[in-house]
C-alpha cells in the first residue's frame, strides 16, 4: 500500500537532497525542475504496475508489435504547488487525462487551521487510473478532502496518492480512508515529525511558495 521510493538506490536522491537544501531553494526554477525530474521518476516507477495491451504498428520496413495502456489515466494535482508535479508526470503519460483542484489551509486566530476547498476540474473518472499528485503530505487533509471531490466524478479503478515527502502521521490519516485494495501511496521520502501548523519536519518548507513566490 505505502512505496517509498527512497528506500532504493536512484539519482531521485540526488534531486530530493537538492529540494531540501535552503540554499539551492532560492533558485526557484531549479526547485520547480527537481520536483518535475522526481515526478518523472515516480510516474516511472508507477507505469510498472499498469496493464498494457498489444497493438500492431507500421514500421517504414514492416509491421511490429507494440503497446498501449488497458486504461485511461487521469492526473489530478492540488494547486498550487502539485503545478510542478502534474508537469512531471504528464511528461511520462503524455496522454493522461487532467484534473486541477483547489485546497488551502485557513489559519484560524489560535494558529490552528482547516483545509477550505474551493474548486474542481475534472472529467469523469470513472474506471480509470487516477493519479493524485501533491508535494507534500503533511496531515493528509487536503489530499482527503481532493480525493473526495474527485469521487464525485465517479469510481476510478485504481487511485495512486502521490507525494515527494510524506509525514507518517499524513500517511496514516490517508490509509483511513483507503477502504479496499484500490489505492497505492507513493513517495520520495517519509519524515517522521510535524509542526504545530502542520509543516513536515525536516521537509522543505512551503512548497508553493518556492516554487512560485510567497503570497500574500
Amino acid at each position: 500500500m505505502v512505496i517509498n521510493l527512497d528506500d532504493t538506490n536512484t539519482v531521485g536522491k540526488i534531486f530530493l537532497t537538492e529540494l531540501r537544501d535552503a540554499e539551492i531553494q532560492k533558485d526557484s526554477m531549479r526547485f520547480r525542475r527537481n520536483v518535475e525530474r522526481l515526478s518523472e521518476i515516480l510516474a516511472y516507477e508507477i507505469s510498472k504496475q499498469l496493464l498494457y495491451t498489444p497493438i500492431t504498428v507500421q514500421t517504414p520496413l514492416s509491421e511490429a508489435t507494440g503497446h498501449k495502456f488497458k486504461n485511461n489515466i487521469l492526473i489530478a494535482s492540488i494547486l498550487r504547488a502539485g503545478l510542478p508535479m502534474h508537469t512531471g508526470f504528464l511528461n511520462t503519460f503524455d496522454k493522461a487525462e487532467n484534473a486541477f483542484i483547489s485546497a488551502y489551509r485557513m489559519y484560524n486566530n489560535d494558529g490552528s487551521f482547516e483545509i477550505k476547498f474551493e474548486y474542481l476540474s475534472s472529467p469523469e473518472i470513472d474506471k480509470k487510473i487516477v493519479i493524485l499528485v501533491d508535494p507534500m503530505l503533511a496531515t493528509g487533509s487536503s489530499m482527503i478532502i481532493a480525493y473526495k471531490g474527485l469521487l464525485e466524478k465517479g469510481t476510478p479503478l485504481h487511485t495512486h496518492f502521490v507525494s515527494i515527502i510524506a509525514s507518517r502521521e499524513g500517511i496514516e490519516y490517508v490509509k483511513q480512508f483507503i477502504v479496499n485494495d484500490n489505492a497505492t501511496i507513493w513517495t520520495a521520502a517519509i519524515d517522521d515529525d510535524l509542526t504545530a501548523k502542520g509543516y513536515i519536519v525536516p521537509g522543505l518548507g512551503d512548497a508553493g511558495d518556492l516554487a512560485y513566490g510567497q503570497k500574500s
